[in-house]
């Protein structure tokens, strides 16, 4: 995977409260709305639907010139010629790094709905993390508009979302207005 992407406003997928339309209709908004990278991310899909899903999502995300992440399936990634593929780990920053990781998702800063079991991350810890490894590091975790304000000053690379944006009423306002702030937290 490419380490030059911008994460600053980084969407990851969830269908689970959308329909089809709607699912497809949220990401094209987000897109139109600045999100600059997107991670497909499906757990409960077979292979087949899943590369249904990330081809048509890539489409999307081809008309915008915005990368396509796919999220566990290396061959779901290499099939839809997606950016690259998350591959999550539990093990510490320095690690993965030394394994070959180009970028670092790090959280959760806020309990999340997406997630049965939440482990909080400080943004102490967030921020050790960032400085510690010479790779992009992006916070992820229940972080919206009206919360992500605790990471001003910090060194990720972007924001990860979900929910911000997945369940939002207008999606392409609520990217417009997520890439905004974090481009004035990193100052």
């Amino acid at each position: 995977m490419k380490t030059d992407l911008d994460m600053t406003l980084y969407l990851v997928t969830d269908s689970t409260y959308h329909t089809e339309e709607t699912f497809y209709k949220t990401i094209e908004e987000a897109c139109q709305g600045g999100v600059t990278l997107v991670q497909l991310r499906e757990k409960n899909c077979g292979g087949r639907e899943y590369l249904e899903k990330a081809m048509k999502v890539k489409a999307i995300t081809d008309r915008y010139q915005i990368p396509l992440i796919i999220d566990d399936r290396v061959d779901v990634a290499i099939a839809c010629d997606a950016a690259g593929v998350h591959v999550g780990s539990s093990e510490a920053a320095k690690k993965a790094y030394e394994d070959g990781a180009d970028y670092l998702g790090v959280g959760a800063i806020f309990p999340t709905t997406t997630k049965v079991v939440t482990i909080r991350t400080s943004v102490e810890t967030l921020n050790e993390i960032c400085q510690s490894v010479p790779i992009p590091a992006v916070a992820i975790g229940g972080l919206n508009d009206g919360n992500m304000d605790i990471l001003k000053g910090g060194k990720m690379a972007g924001v990860a979302v979900v929910s911000a944006i997945m369940k939002a009423e207008d999606p392409k306002a609520a990217a417009a207005r997520l890439k905004e702030h974090v481009g004035e937290l990193r100052g």
